[in-house]
């Protein structure tokens, strides 16, 4: 059992990297198709090919409007998922609950008023 930890640890951190890319994808998603295709056409080099679109995808998560309104609504389940990653370091899968009641909070965020597609400005 002991082998098989870091296997599911791995497992647990691509599965909440998904949960957060498909939040960025819905969000970002010309910035994620542009730096996506970018780092296909650059197999060898795209680490320094894709920089400044890989840039633009990090712009955009931090200031799209809805991200923020999750972050902030969803904060609590947010942090309260962090910790139970801490608290359950060697038994990460005993935190889906948590996950999925952040992935819940996120669905369930008024986005009314919001600019869901703003105009991101170039840095």
């Amino acid at each position: 059992m002991i082998l098989e930890q870091p296997f599911f640890c791995d497992i647990w951190k691509v599965w909440t990297m998904q949960a957060a890319m498909d939040i960025t994808a819905r969000y970002c998603h010309k910035e994620m198709e542009a730096y996506g295709s970018c780092v296909a056409s650059n197999p060898s080099t795209w680490q320094e090919k894709c920089h400044d679109l890989k840039m633009k995808v990090a712009q955009c998560t931090s200031s799209h409007p809805v991200i923020q309104k999750i972050r902030q609504d969803c904060s609590k389940q947010f942090v309260e998922f962090e910790q139970c990653l801490r608290e359950n370091q060697h038994q990460p899968t005993s935190c889906s609950p948590h996950v999925a009641r952040f992935l819940g909070c996120a669905e369930t965020v008024d986005l009314s008023g919001l600019d869901t597609n703003p105009v991101v400005q170039p840095s």
